[in-house]
């Protein structure tokens, strides 16, 4: 089920606003396991909508966002301590210059705090309205 994903670079990652729309946003991945994770700094609108709505749809896709794959449905949840530290080092390692330095020290000199989220629970989207 994950094999678009673990292969890509990119997946659209759609979070729910407080109205019920979906926002869809493009975000590098990586793929351990059954589950997927990505990065993003604490002040960004995802974040927010994630605090608020865990529940997530994404699917495999470019760097714009335009959708390649089937769509998936599952829950995001904010890593911290070891967690937190060994996804970081996975994201650096599979992205080293985007990820491993422009991010991270951009996040740094904008004095952004780099949080990850793993995606667990995942599932087809029966309904890709919901």
């Amino acid at each position: 089920m994950l094999t678009a994903l673990s292969d890509g670079r990119y997946m659209a990652l759609e979070t729910r606003k407080r109205d019920g729309s979906w926002v869809s946003t493009p975000v590098n991945l990586v793929v351990d396991g059954d589950r997927v994770h990505f990065r993003t700094w604490s002040s960004a609108g995802k974040a927010k909508r994630l605090h608020n709505f865990p529940e997530v749809r994404f699917a495999a896709s470019d760097w714009r966002g335009r959708v390649h794959g089937p769509q998936l449905c599952g829950t995001a949840r904010l890593l911290v301590g070891e967690e937190d530290r060994r996804i970081a080092s996975l994201m650096n390692r599979k992205y080293p210059v985007l990820q491993g330095i422009a991010v991270r020290y951009g996040h740094k000199l904008m004095r952004y705090q780099t949080q990850h989220y793993v995606v667990s629970g995942i599932t087809p989207c029966d309904d890709p309205d919901r």
